[in-house]
């Protein structure tokens, strides 16, 4: 059950110049490769992310995806801090969204994967971080955020539009995000909004 109402302020849509989102917090990662030019971004990717597990804020996060985690902060952090993974963007808890690799390059957010008969998702996709967990409900604000992010995305990228899915989806065996606590229903009504 979603903590969420859509019966939220509409917030103005996002701006996309040279695969970087205008007038949000940028930290440029360095975990990503160019992006094949013939290959056209066709999947939405969600996903979810807590660093340490289960706690939201701070920076944690930010320093995992630019490969700066800091190993004595929690015994967690000791079995990650040497993994390369980033993320498009993180969606926060109070909806701040922070862009870590441009959308004209591959982010390393899928790992191995396939959708629709194709593996390699970070080919082709896009990915995009919510902070939270499978159990704990997102809020409105990174609803909303999510929804204003993909409508930017799919105008960017058309053949987006219906082909959006959470990392469980692509990578069924290994992942379980967004998982089952989020709201698909109220994202659809937001992003159809």
């Amino acid at each position: 059950m979603s903590t969420a109402t859509s019966d939220q302020k509409e917030l103005p849509p996002l701006e996309i110049k040279n695969g970087w989102l205008q007038n949000i917090e940028i930290q440029k990662s360095s975990h990503f490769e160019p992006r094949d030019k013939n290959e056209a971004v066709s999947l939405l990717v969600v996903h979810n992310i807590s660093l340490p597990p289960g706690q939201f804020g701070g920076d944690h996060i930010t320093n995992f995806f630019l490969g700066n985690l800091e190993p004595k902060l929690d015994p967690y952090f000791e079995t990650i801090y040497k993994i390369r993974v980033s993320a498009h963007c993180l969606v926060q808890r109070s909806g701040h969204i922070i862009q870590y690799v441009s959308f004209d390059d591959k982010a390393w957010h899928a790992g191995v994967s396939h959708y629709q008969g194709r593996e390699r998702c970070n080919d082709f996709s896009i990915g995009i971080e919510l902070e939270g967990t499978d159990d704990i409900p997102y809020t409105i604000e990174q609803y909303q955020q999510l929804s204003r992010l993909s409508k930017a995305l799919i105008s960017r990228y058309p053949a987006m539009e219906n082909n959006i899915a959470g990392h469980c989806d692509i990578a069924p065996e290994r992942k379980t995000d967004p998982g089952t606590i989020f709201d698909w229903s109220l994202y659809r009504k937001l992003l159809a909004k």
